[in-house]
């Protein structure tokens, strides 16, 4: 929204900045970081004042039964000031940033049904597996299928990048669509299950996202791509933007998170937000990196 203002340069000079994804970027990463740090300490009383309470697996190690109590739902928190950050200064007819935004409302849903069910429903256990796995599975075919037909880059219509190499590239041909979905929906768990240790989760989504923002960032600049040769995508830079947004409301999001925790991100957030990271790889054509960038989900 705010990007349009640069069209006024010529009644206000300094208006021309708007036009930079750079301080746009800026601009997202601190508004979103407001607007967490001023609405969490709002929806953690709303959901302690429910008695919305994180179910601690019996399981697990005993050290974590103290955490019994913790409020989860936490995603509320980041995409309320991710999606706002990002409606402001994003460019919105961008098909990426459109993809970005719709996925992670797809997967916000589907998490957001599954705590509410485990807090308040009477299904503790939350929604079945097999459900919640369609719809990541369904999301992920129609994404990967859209990108297939209009892919990020046609000169490389069903290849890899190589991390680490220059020149090198992977051709998937047929197997381009289901590698893909594995990706979006294996990173979307991942970060699901790093979920319930006090600021693993968000602390290591901040790393991901610093580190994709910079290769959408490059990959979206026809000079820095070619210079450092890698796969160039038209529009990919606007990513950068969406993901400086979410970078502000994980952190603001991890003051309440951290040591010891006020509030767990849930399903609510882990699943739009792994997502929204395995997406970006694959529009940026750097799924492979995600081995080193993702390296605690990868483990998990």
């Amino acid at each position: 929204m705010l990007y349009y203002l640069h069209f006024y340069k010529h009644v206000f000079s300094p208006l021309n900045v708007f036009q930079y994804i750079t301080f746009r970027t800026a601009g997202a990463f601190l508004t979103a970081l407001g607007i967490s740090l001023a609405i969490a300490p709002s929806i953690i009383a709303w959901l302690k004042s429910k008695k919305a309470a994180q179910s601690i697996r019996v399981d697990g190690p005993p050290q974590h039964h103290a955490k019994s109590g913790t409020p989860p739902m936490g995603g509320l928190i980041i995409y309320f000031a991710m999606v706002v950050s990002t409606a402001l200064w994003a460019r919105m007819d961008n098909r990426f940033v459109l993809l970005l935004l719709i996925s992670s409302t797809v997967l916000w849903l589907i998490g957001f049904w599954d705590d509410y069910l485990k807090c308040f429903g009477k299904k503790k256990e939350g929604m079945s597996p097999s459900i919640k796995m369609t719809g990541q599975l369904c999301l992920a075919f129609c994404i990967t299928g859209y990108l297939y037909v209009n892919p990020p880059n046609p000169a490389y219509h069903t290849s890899i990048s190589v991390p680490y190499s220059k020149e090198w590239v992977l051709a998937l041909s047929a197997f381009y669509v289901p590698f893909c979905m594995m990706v979006l929906v294996g990173a979307s768990n991942a970060v699901n299950l790093a979920d319930g240790l006090d600021g693993l989760a968000s602390g290591t989504l901040v790393i991901s996202a610093l580190t994709y923002g910079v290769f959408a960032y490059l990959a979206g600049n026809v000079k820095f791509s070619e210079y450092l040769r890698i796969i160039p995508v038209p529009g990919a830079g606007e990513m950068t933007v969406v993901l400086g947004s979410l970078v502000g409301a994980c952190l603001g999001f991890l003051w309440f998170n951290a040591y010891p925790a006020e509030i767990f991100m849930g399903d609510t957030g882990s699943l739009f937000l792994g997502g929204a990271i395995g997406l970006v790889a694959v529009c940026v054509k750097q799924e492979l990196l995600l081995l080193v960038v993702g390296g605690v989900f990868v483990a998990e």
